[in-house]
């Protein structure tokens, strides 16, 4: 079964509940995904060029969009199949866009695909704790998924109106499997016997650990710790050969030695277990502390790449859907989705008087090709982590209550403070992403919101200018922006209806349409700035890669009175720097406040 991987904009459903109702899960009572009409793509996709582009290629290109969208035109004709595929599947963009925008990328999945949530600090700082805590959550996530397989997961709400749930169910016992052109995802939890292990891997080495007891019922807290403890006495030293820094490696690469791996016998048997286990629980050693000020960007990047073949970047599978993090500094968070758990105390259940297996080791027979494959694969990982600028901090002035009580919306008073920032370091701006939910319809994913908007460009043109009535001007790139987020989350948005057309196209047989051939599409989708808000109950952080070499990403989690922020961007570039951007966004927040509420 093809599964996507797990966008930024999807971690929204798990860390922040929006407006939950005690409704059994029903995964058909959303709408499907409409095909927008495509004179108002086009329209919108002219729009999005304007503050990007000098008049006269501006002028060219809407030569060549008006071509497109002729009445009887190519794009009229490609707009009739999309709207045939969407009478006739589920969602007419969802396995176009895991295809495209996933499973035929050839990049590593670390920092290039996989988000990484940080969670607040536990107050701990032993491998005792570690494994208490691991204990809980473990059993939380199994509490979880009982609720899905149950049908009692409460349907989630955004605006009034449900979520669709489906994507629920795939979330456990799935894995993303390598191929030479492109990956699939399998899917292992709807067999006629699901599994009833997960993976816990700590010192690079890995273990099938039972959670269920005979009778079905899972596992209490005291038993999940009993086992844990165990692994723990099992794996004192570091594995010299990481077979999990394998998962780090471009995927074609990867592919190969997947190829190889699996030739033998005892190492498909342990590549399976990892692949069709439940999770994977990451048992760390502590985050390397240089000072107190950089330790949440260390933690942050911990939980996204390991922090190194030296750290712990061994103890992953970067393929595994759903990968946990336990630090024994306290560090801890996931990648990919979240799963809330309860700080409880350890429960004191009576656990069935029954001796629990001891947890199975997973030995790999490791020759010399493979041997050579993971010395590559350890180079290759070092390389991409030491690249990765990551910066991550807390703004404390103040949160979503002040453009809340100005009537702006916070995300967009977040978004055009971010493309401020970003012309001040950089004097232009530049094509910018972020996620919008599309789960208000079947199947749905995201969609890109575009900046920067007319609105937003005129307001930073305007910001240094003391003749200029700068509070109007920034009004109105809110609520442009305000308005955009409005329409990509009704459907409307226009970056996967473009990508519709083009693939369509290419189903159709047809050469690629010319607009997608110019030079304007290609600098429209460098995307410099990849953003996402993730909204949190609590004072957590997502991290993720830039899309381009020459990009940040930038994630941030607003509180009442305070902002969480994580930017990253890539050393080799000399433009970029994350640091740079980072003090520059405090003081053009500082400054905004300013705007919103002068203190002369």
């Amino acid at each position: 079964m093809i599964f996507r991987k797990i966008q930024p904009g999807t971690c929204r459903a798990w860390l922040s509940r929006v407006s939950l109702r005690q409704e059994p899960c029903l995964f058909s009572s959303v709408p499907p995904q409409p095909v927008p009409p495509l004179a108002h793509t086009l329209q919108g996709y002219l729009r999005a060029l304007e503050p990007l582009l000098p008049p006269e290629e501006i002028r060219h290109t809407r030569r060549m969009v008006q071509e497109f969208g002729r009445p009887g035109g190519l794009g009229a004709r490609l707009q009739d199949g999309l709207e045939r595929r969407a009478r006739h599947t589920k969602n007419w963009i969802t396995d176009w866009w895991v295809q495209w925008a996933y499973l035929e990328s050839r990049q590593p999945l670390p920092v290039h695909s996989n988000p990484a949530i940080s969670l607040p600090r536990r107050d701990y700082n032993d491998w005792r704790s570690q494994l208490v805590f691991a204990s809980k959550l473990i059993a939380a996530v199994l509490d979880f998924k009982a609720k899905i397989k149950t049908g009692q997961l409460p349907v989630e709400y955004m605006r009034g109106k449900p979520l669709c749930m489906e994507l629920y169910p795939l979330l456990f016992s799935s894995c993303r499997i390598p191929g030479p052109k492109h990956d699939y995802i399998a899917h292992y939890g709807r067999s006629r016997r699901s599994p009833t292990h997960i993976t816990v891997v700590r010192n690079y080495q890995f273990f099938q650990l039972e959670v269920y007891n005979s009778d079905g019922s899972r596992m209490t807290e005291s038993q999940i710790h009993s086992q844990l403890l165990r692994i723990r006495s099992q794996s004192w030293k570091t594995d010299k050969e990481p077979m999990g820094i394998l998962t780090s490696e471009h995927r074609h690469t990867w592919g190969e030695a997947y190829n190889r791996l699996l030739r033998d016998k005892l190492n498909k048997e342990s590549v399976r277990l990892i692949e069709t286990g439940l999770f994977s629980l990451c048992l760390d050693s502590p985050v390397m502390r240089i000072s107190d000020e950089k330790y949440a960007s260390r933690k942050a990047a911990q939980i996204l790449h390991g922090g190194g073949t030296f750290s712990n970047s061994g103890n992953r599978w970067f393929d595994k859907t759903l990968q946990f993090v336990v630090g024994e500094d306290g560090s801890w968070g996931l990648l990919y989705e979240q799963a809330t758990a309860e700080d409880r105390g350890l429960k004191t259940e009576r656990a069935p008087l029954v001796p629990l297996p001891m947890p199975k080791k997973l030995y790999f027979h490791i020759d010399r090709e493979i041997k050579r494959d993971i010395e590559h694969a350890k180079q290759n990982l070092d390389i991409l982590i030491n690249d990765l600028d990551v910066n991550v901090f807390n703004f404390k002035r103040f949160g979503k209550e002040l453009p809340k009580k100005h009537n702006l919306s916070p995300n967009s008073f977040i978004q055009v403070a971010l493309q401020l920032a970003y012309y001040r370091v950089h004097n232009e701006v530049c094509p910018s992403c972020d996620i919008a939910s599309q789960r208000m319809f079947r199947g749905g994913r995201t969609e890109f919101i575009r900046s920067p908007t007319n609105q937003t460009l005129k307001f930073i043109l305007a910001f240094d200018d003391p003749r200029e009535a700068k509070l109007q001007l920034f009004r109105e790139a809110v609520d442009a922006y305000t308005a955009l987020t409005d329409l990509a989350i009704k459907g409307h948005g226009i970056d996967r209806h473009l990508l519709g057309l083009k693939l369509q196209a290419i189903e159709e047989g047809l050469s690629i349409p010319k607009i997608f051939m110019d030079t304007a599409y290609g600098l429209a989708t460098h995307w410099k700035l990849r953003t996402g808000q993730v909204p949190a109950n609590t004072d957590s952080v997502m991290c993720f890669g830039p899309l381009v070499p020459d990009g940040y990403a930038i994630c941030y989690n607003p509180q009442a009175d305070h902002v969480h922020f994580s930017i990253t961007a890539f050393n080799c570039c000399e433009e970029t720097h994350a640091e740079t951007l980072a003090h520059t966004l405090k003081d053009t927040l500082c400054q905004l406040q300013e705007l919103l509420q002068p203190t002369v």
